[in-house]
């Protein structure tokens, strides 16, 4: 509390400037070599590979390949879209719509650098298990007549049309116009992300987060969820914000909750997802999906 402004200032900027480009770098290379690397994927050829699998495999695979997608919740969607299309079971699409913006290889990278590679895995770990498991849950469940109709007749425009094998050149700029088309789009989140964590950084008192958001608190976590749902970014840009929260002092099962809130569910998703699906299903989806991020909280909070 006794630092003054000329104090505060320089650890702010530094912050700002240091996470701003190091994030930018990194999401930029990733998301391009990804991108590369999907420019060979077709859903109707993902849906080949997975016919005649045990369902645990499937799921297994579908959390995986949510994992090595650069998407947040939203552009998430359109793939998730093409999947249900190609005729992919139902819950597996929604287990890779909920792997997808949860663990992705621009979170591991940041989230490794930031709170270390053990906490890393632990979170891994975590997100594949929570989409793996509630995906299992709505194979029970039979919900594809909660889906909107439209969803099933939507074509898929792919570089791949009317059977085009793309040269090099092709795949190249497709990657890279995948790479514009993302970071021009999360680019703002990062910054405003960033931004509020270097003001975290420099102005919360240090005790405030150990005081009012520490593990000894049984709401922290719930708190901390319900917050994350009305923001919207992807990991990239509230990664800085739970980094600023963690060396303040808010537990880490809380920190993970609310930024696995915020990546994973947000307005916006909500609002593109009441599209595609219906209430029942939908108010299914964020309520479980919430539930999980809350349990993996408590987890947290009380193991690592």
């Amino acid at each position: 509390m006794g630092l003054d402004l000329a104090q505060r200032i320089p650890g702010a900027v530094h912050f700002f400037l240091y996470d701003t480009s190091k994030i930018l770098l990194l999401l930029v290379g990733m998301i391009f070599v990804i991108g590369l690397v999907r420019t060979t994927l077709r859903p109707e050829r993902v849906r080949v590979f997975l016919e005649g699998k045990p369902l645990w495999l499937s799921l297994v695979l579908a959390a995986l390949f949510g994992a090595i997608t650069p998407f947040c919740s939203c552009s998430s969607i359109p793939l998730f879209i093409g999947f249900v299309g190609a005729g992919i079971p139902l819950a597996v699409t929604l287990t890779f719509l909920i792997a997808s913006p949860l663990v992705n290889e621009v979170a591991v990278v940041l989230l490794a650098d930031t709170f270390g590679i053990p906490n890393t895995i632990a979170y891994v770990v975590a997100g594949l298990t929570a989409a793996v498991t509630l995906g299992f849950i709505y194979s029970r469940l039979k919900l594809d007549h909660l889906v909107a109709d439209f969803v099933f007749k939507t074509p898929v425009a792919v570089l791949h049309a009317d059977g085009h094998r793309p040269t090099l050149h092709e795949r190249v700029e497709a990657a890279l116009e995948e790479t514009r088309d993302i970071v021009g789009r999360v680019w703002k989140w990062i910054l405003v992300g960033v931004g509020v964590g270097a003001v975290i950084h420099g102005w919360v008192p240090t005790d405030f987060f150990a005081t009012y958001a520490g593990a000894d608190n049984p709401f922290a976590v719930v708190l901390a969820t319900l917050a994350g749902v009305p923001l919207y970014a992807n990991a990239a840009g509230v990664i800085p914000i739970a980094e600023a929260l963690w060396t303040k002092g808010m537990a880490l099962g809380t920190v993970m909750s609310f930024m696995m809130a915020t990546v994973a569910l947000s307005l916006p998703e909500f609002i593109l997802l009441k599209q595609v699906l219906k209430p029942k299903l939908l108010a299914l989806y964020f309520g479980s999906v919430a539930m999980a991020i809350m349990a993996i909280g408590f987890v947290f909070n009380l193991f690592v």
